[in-house]
């Protein structure tokens, strides 16, 4: 079986070999960091590469509080591709897993890959995906997100939330509804109560949907791991599709999770996790642990296109489910879908459902429409779309206030 790296290497030639035609000659002119506020909680940021004849292709690389140090990490991958030509460029972008930078630097690199691949595509004529595979599926089965598009955090409220992304189309939903939760923060908080609250939205959830809905519930890691097999005891009645990062995925967490795997299948369940990993090393290292039922690989994190098809090949070699973590900005969404379309296998793709009307405005309008459950993958080259820049540049992204993003202690 091959390892995390050789699969790697084997996308990121490809991607490299099979485009190199249609990107001679040109060189990097520019890259820039694109950061567009949502809300009061959310930032959004993109990716713009552009070569020396005027096109230009789009990543993202979303990281929301932590925009300062992307724009400083972006600046220094700027410097180092300016003047390279688009594979050599490319080359920079490799996955290093003890490179300094860590998560903030993957996501940058990330969005660039991204923004390289979607620039080779527009110059050949095609989209991402018939770039990445001879026979790209046409649609992509999807679940909704509800997180943020709920700002009224009461059962009733999650309850209507999932109620409107049925009407909507969607066959299966997810919350996270455990806020406030922190096992480490248990002797000075209520987190029983808090633990219960998060109960009470699930099964207000399951209610409102009834049983021909899937429901998978994110738990951002919030649980140590014996608290976390009480939850798995006290949600099963709720019949959810998978319970979702339970606890810490760093590598001294791995044996926990794979006892709570083993847990959640004795009471009818799955789980699934790995949004933050960065390449395909870690997911051979999560598929052979036997970890999760479900990876869920991010493609501003996971090396983009190149990085989440290697993960693909590695969850299709150990029968492990493949289902991309994608909760931002429109262009990770497109990007998302192509790679999707792309992958050896698949069970379904996150959508952040109902967060912001900026989500279709941003690149101009619905380029992905949902039908049957399933996003239509775009066919225009590229990646269907751009960001429109008069709009992104009235709305700069702006300082967050604290806990509007992820709580640095969760992963």
């Amino acid at each position: 079986m091959p390892s995390g790296n050789r699969w790697h290497k084997k996308w990121a030639s490809k991607l490299t070999d099979a485009n190199s035609s249609p990107a001679s000659g040109s060189r990097i002119a520019a890259l820039e960091l694109v950061v567009v506020n949502i809300s009061a909680k959310t930032n959004w940021s993109f990716i713009a590469v552009t070569t020396d004849d005027g096109i230009t292709g789009w990543g993202e690389c979303s990281l929301n509080g932590w925009e300062p140090v992307l724009q400083a990490q972006a600046g220094m991958l700027a410097t180092r591709m300016q003047g390279q030509d688009v594979d050599a460029a490319t080359r920079l972008l490799r996955y290093v897993p003890h490179a300094p930078g860590g998560l903030i630097a993957h996501a940058v690199k990330s969005g660039a890959e991204q923004a390289l691949t979607d620039l080779r595509a527009r110059r050949a004529g095609q989209s991402v995906c018939a770039l990445l595979s001879p026979s790209p599926r046409s649609s992509v089965p999807a679940y909704a997100n509800i997180n943020r598009g709920v700002t009224d955090r009461s059962p009733a409220g999650f309850a209507a939330g999932a109620k409107r992304a049925v009407a909507a189309g969607y066959r299966a939903v997810k919350l996270a509804p455990f806020d406030d939760v922190i096992a480490e923060d248990a002797a000075h908080t209520p987190i029983g109560e808090l633990t219960r609250a998060g109960l009470d939205r699930i099964f207000a959830v399951r209610d409102a949907v009834g049983s021909g809905v899937d429901v998978m519930v994110d738990c951002h890691w919030r649980f140590d791991e014996s608290r976390a097999s009480q939850l798995l005891q006290d949600v099963a009645p709720a019949r959810p599709y998978w319970m979702e990062c339970l606890t810490t995925e760093h590598p001294s967490g791995f044996a926990a999770i794979a006892r709570l795997t083993e847990r959640a299948h004795e009471l009818g369940m799955r789980t699934a996790g790995g949004e933050l990993m960065a390449g395909a090393d870690m997911a051979e290292q999560m598929c052979v642990g036997r970890l999760y039922d479900v990876l869920m690989p991010d493609i501003k994190y996971a090396g983009g296109y190149a990085g989440m098809l290697a993960i693909a090949d590695a969850c299709a070699g150990h029968g492990v489910a493949f289902a991309p973590h994608n909760p931002t900005g429109p262009i990770a969404h497109l990007a998302s879908i192509h790679a999707c379309a792309a992958a050896p296998t698949l069970l379904w793709l996150e959508h952040q459902w109902d967060e912001s009307p900026l989500f279709d405005e941003l690149t101009g309008g619905n380029q992905a429409p949902l039908v049957d459950g399933a996003f239509r993958v775009p066919t225009q080259p590229g990646l269907g779309a751009a960001l429109v820049l008069p709009l992104a540049h009235a709305r700069p992204g702006r300082p967050l206030p604290a806990g509007a993003g992820l709580d640095e202690r969760l992963g």
